[in-house]
């Protein structure tokens, strides 16, 4: 009578116990530092002990504990925010069009964040029998504010604590630098998390309003040039992505933006090694943007 045949030969077996017990003794203390640790787990992902989203994980945990404020929060010249004495009008234009769920809310400059505005609770003021006029201090949260050098994984910590969603990031002398929220923090770890950006596989750009649109890298030319009447040559590029990061010339993070042809083209999202959503609008209406700030910048 035949002996049945282990699932597993007896070799491979050996060989996930061994890379285990190297693991076991790593976390006890034996490596000195994190590239001999990141040693040991590279190993075992290429055995087939830890897969690859497992070793990506692991590897992000580790550089959020050496990351700070300042390398992922968007920058202040990117926020979008509310200014208090805005008309309702006004308020629901911005929240529909930016698509965000929570709102930096300021007076009169971006220096002067009064709370945090968050979009579900402009909800009641919309049914259609409440008569009810929003008035903007009642929906007020608070805001919190952290300094541009607080540690990724600390402030991860406070986030889950606190049940927050979003910072303001000040700096040294007190202005604000930016924000940040948990899912800025949580995509060093698990990577990319679908977002307000999203939208169907199909559907390479989607018009948010007459001068801004929100488009896919992998978007082809020919589309791109029949939806935006541009005349971008397809002889180098096949994508806009391409057109974008050539321009930039480098792979560039988000919120970095380029004129390329009287368009301004903002970067929504990106990775280490290519482009994956823009957002595209006229280029006059980035200069009005600038020429706006700057005269906010000189009144303070």
């Amino acid at each position: 009578m035949s002996e049945e045949k282990p699932d597993h030969s007896e070799k491979e077996v050996k060989t996930q116990r061994s890379w285990i017990e190297r693991l076991g003794q790593a976390l006890q203390g034996e490596l000195k530092d994190r590239e001999q640790l990141m040693v040991v787990l590279y190993e075992a992902h290429k055995n087939n002990i830890i897969d690859h989203d497992a070793f990506s994980m692991i590897d992000g945990a580790l550089q959020v504990a050496e990351m700070q404020v300042r390398d992922i929060m968007l920058p202040r010249s990117q926020m979008v925010v509310l200014e208090m004495d805005s008309s309702e009008e006004e308020l629901m234009n911005t929240v529909i069009v930016s698509a965000h769920s929570r709102f930096p809310v300021v007076a009169d400059s971006k220096d002067k964040v009064v709370g945090i505005l968050l979009a579900k609770d402009l909800l009641p003021y919309l049914v259609n029998d409440n008569d009810n006029k929003l008035n903007i201090r009642d929906v007020l949260r608070p805001a919190v504010f952290i300094p541009e050098s607080k540690r990724l994984n600390i402030l991860l910590k406070e986030f889950r604590s606190t049940r927050n969603h979003i910072a303001i990031v000040v700096d040294e002398y007190g202005g604000v630098a930016g924000m940040v929220t948990i899912e800025d923090v949580l995509e060093q770890i698990v990577g990319e998390i679908e977002d307000e950006h999203d939208f169907d596989d199909d559907t390479y750009i989607f018009e948010h309003a007459k001068d801004r649109a929100t488009v896919k890298a992998i978007t082809p030319l020919d589309d791109f040039n029949e939806h935006f009447k541009s005349d971008f040559n397809d002889d180098e590029f096949d994508t806009i992505g391409g057109i974008v990061m050539h321009a930039l010339g480098h792979v560039p993070k988000r919120g970095e933006s380029v004129e390329i042809n009287s368009l301004e083209f903002k970067v929504l999202r990106s990775s280490n090694r290519r482009i994956d959503l823009l957002e595209v609008s006229p280029a006059s209406n980035r200069s009005e943007k600038v020429a706006t700030e700057s005269a906010d910048d000189e009144s303070r």
